[in-house]
């Protein structure tokens, strides 16, 4: 699961380069090059939220029914939001468009601001909490068997008051634009927009590391969720995200290399003019970083979705895990990922063997 969501944050390079549409596309050529490059991708950061979900539902149910059905306001606007971005890239340049080019082009920036923003705003309750009461005796209500519900009615929309929440979000908005310049420059052959993306490389790097570390030290310094492996009852301990760390020093390692491999890529792109595959030593350590943040959270006897209106209502691993018969088929199925990595790597290399220039567009782009 935290693999699927290390990923996911990575192929969120596509949201972070159509938020940028506007600001690297100065023409309507350029704007098109901008969109077929990013229309290659869509389906896989798509397919890696579904499959995100899907996994969450077999292997974690409890998790599955209080945050996707207790919180469904939070998810569906971050769905439709998908579902806009699904709808540009189809109809945009087809016949019989009424509302315009541009209008669906605003929906691609629509999504690409909403998207990581939200995404990362949910994932940010894995530490911060969410308002939710579990009660399991409800199951034997015949009226209303629902053994988890959200304590109050905004259904997960509550998050966005929390800063700490937007904090986060808005540190992966500017992580998933960094990632979508590098891979804009990578991707497309044109001056033009590797010199602009350079400039806005910059700016964005800034502000993700200033939200990012504003996040990283408040939870490292706050009470963390803990819960007693021998009576199961969930309290609060200062420190503990920096304590599991510690504790699994092996994360910290990991961690600290992704983080080195992020800089590396970011900083070998903006000093050289020349090099323009910074997008494979940065994604790499995204995907480092976010696996290490989201085992941090689920191991060493963590609660990975704290309750802030019960906290014996708080998720665990233990308490919300599917029966042991679905565990071990899904752990059997965990051995799929390495050919579907291995899928990814071969489709992107099938898309990526001509670079996107101008000559395409002119004689017939895709989207």
């Amino acid at each position: 699961m935290s693999l699927l969501g290390a990923l996911l944050v990575f192929m969120m390079f596509v949201q972070g380069a159509n938020s940028m549409i506007f600001q690297l596309g100065r023409n309507a050529e350029e704007r098109r090059m901008l969109i077929n490059s990013t229309g290659r991708k869509w389906e896989l950061t798509f397919t890696t939220l579904v499959t995100f979900g899907g996994a969450f539902f077999a292997s974690f149910p409890l998790f599955y029914s209080t945050s996707f059905g207790g919180a469904y306001w939070l998810w569906m606007v971050i769905l439709f939001s998908f579902v806009l971005q699904a709808v540009s890239y189809e109809f945009q340049n087809k016949l019989g468009n009424l509302l315009g080019v541009k209008t669906f082009q605003v929906f691609l920036v629509i999504n690409g601001i909403v998207g990581p923003l939200l995404l990362g705003g949910a994932v940010a309750t894995f530490f911060t909490g969410s308002n939710f009461i579990i009660e399991k005796d409800s199951i034997t209500d015949v009226i209303q068997p629902v053994i988890s519900r959200w304590a109050n009615a905004s259904n997960g929309l509550d998050a966005l008051l929390n800063p700490w929440n937007l904090v986060f979000g808005l540190a992966v908005f500017f992580l998933s634009r960094i990632l979508g310049i590098l891979y804009i420059m990578n991707n497309i052959n044109d001056e033009n927009l590797r010199s602009r993306g350079s400039v806005q490389l910059v700016g964005n790097t800034v502000l993700f590391f200033l939200f990012f570390f504003l996040f990283i030290i408040h939870i490292m310094l706050a009470d963390g969720y803990a819960v007693d492996p021998n009576t199961g009852v969930i309290g609060t301990l200062e420190g503990k995200y920096l304590q599991n760390l510690v504790d699994m020093w092996y994360l910290a390692v990991v961690l600290i290399i992704g983080a080195l491999l992020l800089i590396y890529g970011i900083r070998k792109t903006i000093v050289s003019k020349t090099y323009i595959k910074g997008i494979w030593p940065a994604g790499i350590g995204v995907v480092l970083v976010v696996l290490c943040l989201l085992l941090n959270v689920g191991w060493n006897n963590t609660v990975y979705y704290p309750s802030t209106a019960d906290l014996q209502s708080s998720l665990t691993i233990q308490n919300s895990c599917s029966s042991e018969f679905t565990l071990r088929t899904m752990a059997w199925v965990s051995l799929f990922i390495p050919f579907v990595l291995a899928y990814i790597v071969y489709a992107w290399y099938s898309l990526d063997k001509k670079k996107i220039d101008k000559n395409e567009i002119q004689n017939g782009d895709v989207y």
